[in-house]
């Protein structure tokens, strides 16, 4: 940075002079600024509604235009302390009977209990009165889980700690109990194939299990791992667990009903395409109902963006709420907004035919407020008569839950054409352009553009602020220069005639 003389041989304040010239051509440079953050948030603004309009097309509405989408099924069990069913959109529609003979069971073993004093850290040479191991004796210990066969080896220094993490690599869930003195093993899984047995061919081996109270004669209780049993309309199914899916159906088997059995209903899940369409229509409205807001927002005239200078002279609070002003009013009357939200209205409000006779949303009970009860920026939002958990029309008659009791075909076909003609629409609105993006509703690549030439822009004023800054400077640091000469000179003069 150049050396810049201050006022002193002329005694002006070139500072305050300067700074006052340069603030009228500062102030083109800070309305720069101000339009490229204003034109900033409405770019952020725009992606964060082009994300929900998309969510909208891409996740609902993608749904809802197929018809295998609506096939939902549920079925009732008549006591559902013994089973539960989970449905597939596959199951038939039937009434089926069960009988639940056996549940399945883990293999279980509760060990006996060993030598008192015993601890995690004891040896199985302390578990013994005399040294049965020798210098070198080993006792294996062979665990059959299931069909496969495993071995361990434990030695005089081997510690009951190390049984357990040994039994544990085989597959055995294991735990000592200090508290008890026994030991507790599980298979890992239920059924019979799971089940599993601890046993040694040899002397030692077998002591070792006696003294480590795994052995009946040691006073170890096994209980068997078993399968599941049921019997579905008299036809026998064996599972290792305690559910089985059969023909679209998954039951999970609770309680043994003791030779008697329940029935297994199937049906179509009217309350699941009623919330189907429940959820669509509480999602267009959120949405339709935030954009009447955004278009409809009050006039902020007067408002810009702050420079920093203008944030310091006010407090945090202050700045959000000048700043909240001017965001909430971005789209008043903007016209790409108008052309979406319109776009979609049209279609909501269309009919379609339906088995030879043109139907509206108002023919299954989903209707508009009005525009005299609604409240401002919800006139075009969708309420379902007899919607509990809508105030405004809950004690009307459900004519869509009705509907779809009656005739659910009927109400998926008008959905899946409603549903495919707003996504079609949607799509036309998201079209790649020269000016936007794919999937977008709104000139994002010319938004970008002009965010671009305001930082140009920006770039070359200051560049030209600077200059006439500093061309001033120049200007009087020359007039300094000058009179600090003349200055001199008239000194010298006065020497001269010794004054």
């Amino acid at each position: 940075m150049p050396m810049r003389v201050s006022g002193m041989f002329s005694g002006m304040d070139t500072e305050t002079i300067i700074s006052e010239l340069v603030a009228v051509r500062q102030t083109k440079v800070d309305d720069l600024k101000k339009a490229q953050t204003k034109h900033e948030w409405k770019q952020d603004a725009w992606k964060e509604l082009n994300t929900k309009i998309y969510d909208l097309f891409s996740g609902t509405l993608d749904t809802l235009t197929y018809e295998s989408s609506y096939a939902k099924k549920k079925t009732t069990v008549s006591n559902p302390n013994v089973a539960s069913v989970i449905t597939s959109d596959n199951a038939m529609n039937s009434v089926q009977s069960l009988k639940i003979d056996k549940l399945a069971t883990t293999g279980y073993m509760t060990g006996g209990e060993m030598k008192a004093g015993t601890t995690s850290s004891t040896t199985m040479k302390d578990l013994f009165d005399t040294d049965v191991f020798g210098a070198d004796g080993t006792a294996k210990i062979k665990v059959k889980i299931g069909d496969k066969e495993r071995e361990i080896t434990l030695n005089a220094s081997s510690k009951v700690s190390d049984v357990v993490n040994q039994l544990k690599k085989t597959g055995l869930n294991v735990n000592y109990d200090t508290a008890t003195n026994r030991m507790f093993i599980g298979s890992s899984a239920s059924g019979e194939k799971n089940d599993f047995t601890i046993s040694s061919d040899d002397t030692l081996g077998s002591q070792v299990l006696d003294k480590l109270g795994l052995s009946a004669s040691a006073g170890a209780v096994k209980k068997d791992g078993q399968n599941a049993e049921i019997i579905l309309n008299d036809a026998k199914f064996v599972s290792d667990k305690n559910t089985f899916d059969i023909n679209g159906m998954t039951i999970t088997c609770l309680d043994e009903t003791k030779g008697s059995s329940v029935t297994l209903t199937t049906q179509e899940d009217t309350s699941g395409i009623y919330d189907m369409i429940k959820d669509f229509i509480k999602e267009y409205s959120a949405l339709i109902n935030e954009m009447d807001k955004l278009y409809n927002a009050e006039s902020a005239k007067g408002y810009e963006p702050l420079t920093d200078e203008e944030k310091e002279a006010l407090s945090e609070t202050e700045v959000e709420k000048w700043e909240t002003k001017i965001k909430d009013s971005l789209f008043r009357r903007d016209s790409t907004l108008s052309s979406v939200s319109s776009a979609m209205r049209e279609i909501m409000s269309s009919g379609f035919e339906v088995g030879g006779k043109t139907m509206y949303l108002s023919d299954f009970g989903i209707e508009t407020l009005g525009y005299f009860d609604a409240p401002d920026n919800e006139k075009h939002a969708y309420h379902i008569n007899g919607d509990e958990d809508d105030s405004n029309v809950k004690n009307k008659t459900n004519d869509l839950m009705a509907a779809i009791s009656k005739d659910p075909d009927q109400v998926v076909k008008f959905f899946t054409q409603l549903s495919k003609g707003l996504k079609s629409k949607l799509d036309d609105l998201m079209r790649r352009t020269d000016y936007s993006s794919m999937y977008t509703v709104y000139e994002d690549k010319k938004m970008k553009e002009e965010y671009d030439e305001y930082t140009k822009k920006i770039a070359e004023a200051e560049e030209k602020l600077l200059d006439y800054e500093s061309k001033w400077y120049k200007k009087f640091s020359a007039m300094e220069t000058a009179m600090a000469k003349m200055q001199s000179n008239a000194s010298a003069i006065t020497g001269l005639l010794g004054m």
